[in-house]
């Protein structure tokens, strides 16, 4: 069977295929789970097991330089200051912060007595650690161990900054360093995706989503702002993706359905879905006939694979 058009423009989109016995495994945030998320001690985890696909979030500083963290402020639960405490409270903005001022944190670990904290009992704890630039995993995809990385690069829109802005300092930066053939634009913001197919049509685009009734995380739904509006489709979410010129799509898993995947397959699109952390839901999505799971437990991920006889890429 010859590969589709969109393989063969993107390869990058064979590490979001399923095959024959294979599925992908997609560590988030590196592997949020067993490591401090967006981080490079989280990013080498997850070469260093053996997975070669990545998801992670992007936003600018003040003085536009591309940085991997999910919020769009210094989070509480896993910011130490420069005296090795705790922030008393969430913020500033990652966007009224130089990259030099963000320096002075550390992220290394979360605090485990809090809410958000107390969800990854089995995260590692460091210290030391600071919120990296892009170009720092870029350069880590760079090297000869990251030389087969794919990147699934989230990218956050921030209102304090135009989107062409956004992704022209992010696009930037990876074509500086020839790697459009290994990294995915990925977002819950389909409007910014439309721009990123005007900037950056050398690289495919992958869109997110998440259905309000299903928006019961509080630490990773959604902003309702740049979503779109589901309930205004005329036709399912994988057609939309279609029309748009898309070429994956990333569910949240709850969302997930046999006939949506089948519909999505039929029209080209691999499903990969988000965020599979409990033995039940992997046994469900894998039933469902997804293509590729992200996980904060890539641990948890293999074993399951490896119990149904299945191989990850």
């Amino acid at each position: 069977m010859k590969d589709s058009p969109h393989l063969q423009n993107f390869p990058q989109l064979n590490a979001f295929h399923a095959k024959p016995g294979f599925i992908s495994l997609i560590g988030h945030r590196g592997a949020r789970g067993l490591m401090p998320e967006n981080t490079i001690e989280g990013f080498e985890y997850i070469l260093n097991n053996d997975i070669i696909a990545i998801e992670f979030d992007v936003l600018l500083t003040k003085d536009e330089i591309p940085v991997i963290t999910h919020d769009f402020y210094l989070s509480k639960a896993i910011t130490r200051n420069s005296e090795g405490n705790w922030l008393s409270k969430d913020g500033p903005r990652i966007s009224n912060l130089t990259r030099s001022q963000l320096e002075v944190f550390d992220v290394g670990g979360v605090d485990k007595s809090s809410a958000y904290g107390r969800l990854y009992p089995q995260q590692a704890f460091l210290s030391d650690v600071r919120i990296p630039k892009l170009t720092d995993l870029l350069d880590l995809a760079c090297l000869p161990k990251g030389q087969n990385l794919i990147l699934l690069l989230e990218i956050k829109s921030e209102p304090s900054f135009k989107k062409s802005t956004i992704i022209e300092n992010i696009v930037f930066e990876i074509e500086k360093r020839s790697l459009s053939n290994r990294t995915v634009l990925h977002s819950f913001d389909w409007e910014l995706l439309e721009e990123c197919n005007r900037l950056a049509p050398n690289m495919p685009r992958s869109y997110l989503s998440q259905l309000p009734k299903s928006s019961d995380d509080l630490y990773d739904k959604p902003s309702e702002e740049i979503s779109p509006d589901f309930s205004s489709f005329n036709g399912s979410i994988p057609k939309a993706i279609k029309a748009a010129g898309g070429h994956l799509w990333c569910p949240y898993f709850k969302d997930v359905t046999a006939d949506l995947v089948a519909e999505a397959h039929s029209l080209g699109l691999p499903v990969c879905t988000w965020t599979v952390n409990e033995v039940e839901d992997f046994e469900n999505m894998i039933d469902l006939g997804v293509d590729g799971i992200i996980t904060d437990y890539t641990d948890r991920a293999k074993n399951i694979f490896k119990l149904r006889g299945l191989r990850w890429q």
